[in-house]
C-alpha cells in the first residue's frame, strides 16, 4: 500500500501528465530505439513499458530500431571483418546477409516479444516487407589528399531512403498494433540496403507528419561548449551552433536528421538520454524533460 506521501506524489505525477496525454493523443510518435536503452535489461524493460503506456492513453508510436553493436558481434563470431568508412559499415554481400539476419531477425523479434509482455499488439517489419521503404545505394566521395579530387567510395549495401509506403503503417496503428521497424530497403531491383536507423526514423516521421520524433542516444543531449544540454531550440539556432562549431563530430548526423524532420513538417524532434530510466515518459508527459527539443512551434 501506498503511504499518503507517495499517493500524493503519484496524483501529482498524473496531474502532471494530464494535459500532455490530451494533447497527443490519437497523434504518430516515432522512436528511434538504439544505444544502452536496447542491451541493458532494466532499461529495455523501461522502454518497453513506456511505449506500451504511450499506446494506452491513445498514442500511436512507431520504433525504429538500430542494431549496430549485435551486428558486429555475430560478425566477430562469424569472423567476418568489420569495416568502417567515415563511421559507415562497409556492407558487401556477406554482411548484408548478417545485417538482415540481426536486424530483422534476432533484434526485431526480442523488441516485438518484450512489448507483447507488456501487453502491446506489436508487429515486427522490415523495410522490404509491403514495400515499406523503397531504398536507392549511398554514394560515398572522398577527396583524395595527393590529387585533391573527390573519388566514389564504393561501401557496399548501404542505402538511403528513396520513399517510404505509409499504407502499411496506417493499417497497423489503427487497427491498434505497433510497428516495429528494421531499417532495412530494397531498391526496384530487388537488392537490400542497410540503412542509418535514424535517417529511417527521420523520413518516417517526415511523411506520417508525426507530432514527435524522438531519437534515443547515450548521452544527456546537446550540449554546448561548457557542457550544459541545450534544449527549446528553433531550427535556426541549430543551425548557428552547427556553423559556429558546437556541434560536430558523431552528434552532427543525429542532430541533422532532427533539424531536417522539423524542416519538414515534424512538430517536435527531441533527442533523450536512453540511458535514464523512462526517458520516454519524461520527455513526453513532463515539463522538464530529459533532452535536447527542437521545434519552431510556439517558440
Amino acid at each position: 500500500m501506498l503511504s499518503k506521501t507517495s499517493a500524493a506524489q503519484t496524483a501529482e505525477v498524473l496531474s502532471e501528465a494530464l494535459p500532455y496525454i490530451q494533447q497527443f493523443v490519437g497523434k504518430t510518435i516515432v522512436v528511434k530505439y538504439g544505444g544502452n536503452a536496447m542491451t541493458d535489461e532494466a532499461l529495455k524493460s523501461s522502454f518497453a513499458k513506456n511505449v506500451v503506456l504511450m499506446k494506452t492513453v491513445g498514442i500511436n508510436p512507431i520504433v525504429v530500431h538500430g542494431g549496430g553493436p549485435q551486428i558486429g558481434d555475430l560478425l566477430e563470431k562469424l569472423n567476418i571483418e568489420s569495416r568502417f568508412v567515415n563511421g559507415m559499415r562497409v556492407t558487401d554481400s556477406e554482411t548484408m546477409d548478417v545485417v538482415e539476419m540481426v536486424l530483422g531477425g534476432m533484434v526485431n523479434k526480442d523488441i516485438v516479444s518484450l512489448l507483447n509482455q507488456h501487453g502491446a499488439k506489436a508487429v515486427g517489419i522490415s523495410g522490404k516487407d509491403g514495400g515499406l521503404i523503397k531504398a536507392r545505394k549511398h554514394i560515398m566521395t572522398q577527396t583524395a589528399e595527393e590529387t585533391k579530387v573527390p573519388e566514389i567510395i564504393d561501401i557496399g549495401h548501404v542505402g538511403e531512403v528513396e520513399s517510404i509506403n505509409t499504407d502499411l503503417l496506417y493499417l497497423l496503428t489503427q487497427s491498434d498494433f505497433i510497428p516495429v521497424i528494421a531499417p532495412i530497403g530494397v531498391d526496384d531491383a530487388g537488392h537490400s540496403y542497410n540503412i542509418n536507423a535514424d535517417l529511417v526514423a527521420g523520413k518516417m516521421a517526415e511523411v506520417l507528419c508525426a507530432e514527435k520524433l524522438l531519437l534515443l542516444t547515450n548521452v544527456a543531449g546537446l550540449m554546448d561548449k561548457e557542457g550544459t544540454v541545450l534544449t527549446g531550440l528553433t531550427t535556426a539556432e541549430v543551425d548557428g551552433l552547427i556553423e559556429d562549431g558546437t556541434i560536430y563530430g558523431g552528434m552532427l548526423p543525429k542532430i541533422t536528421c532532427a533539424l531536417d524532420a522539423v524542416k519538414s513538417g515534424v512538430k517536435r524532434s527531441h533527442i533523450i538520454d536512453g540511458r535514464v530510466p523512462n526517458a520516454l515518459l519524461l520527455e513526453i508527459f513532463t515539463n522538464e524533460g530529459v533532452g535536447t527539443l527542437i521545434t519552431n512551434e510556439g517558440l
